[in-house]
């Protein structure tokens, strides 16, 4: 991942704050939330983690945290990546590796033609990543 990319998505998250929530899926397809402190650490985003997550990411490692919005006007913040879990003793340790980052809200999208029917500002994607935050818009 360009190093560029890796600063722009640590700003983001480290703009955002520590508290998130760590989605995964459980052995039966529900969806498991917890929310928890995470940390971005020499490119990936890392958190300890209890006994269900940590078993549902190493079977299912495809996972996402979820930024909540702060205001009103505010962007949730997603990120999806590949999770490992590092286990010793009772403390299992989420180390996810950013696959894709986006800041989404509820609101028409600026580009009538963009993929994402609200209003959405990719940070880490396949291809070129746009800015770090977005700027609300004021009506």
């Amino acid at each position: 991942m360009n190093v560029d990319v890796l600063h722009r998505l640590g700003e983001a998250i480290a703009e955002r704050g520590p508290g998130a929530y760590v989605l995964t899926v459980s052995s039966d397809g529900r969806p498991h939330a917890v929310y928890l402190n995470v940390a971005w650490t020499n490119g990936r985003i890392v958190a300890e983690v209890g006994k269900t997550t940590a078993a549902n990411a190493k079977a299912r490692p495809e996972i996402s945290l979820l930024f909540p919005v702060r205001g009103a006007d505010d962007y949730s913040f997603f990120v999806d990546g590949r999770a490992a879990v590092e286990s010793g003793g009772a403390v299992h340790r989420l180390v996810l590796t950013p696959t894709r980052a986006v800041f989404h809200r509820h609101a028409p999208a600026p580009d009538p033609n963009a993929s994402c029917a609200a209003d959405c500002v990719p940070v880490l994607q396949a291809t070129a990543p746009l800015p770090l935050s977005p700027r609300p818009t004021r009506s």
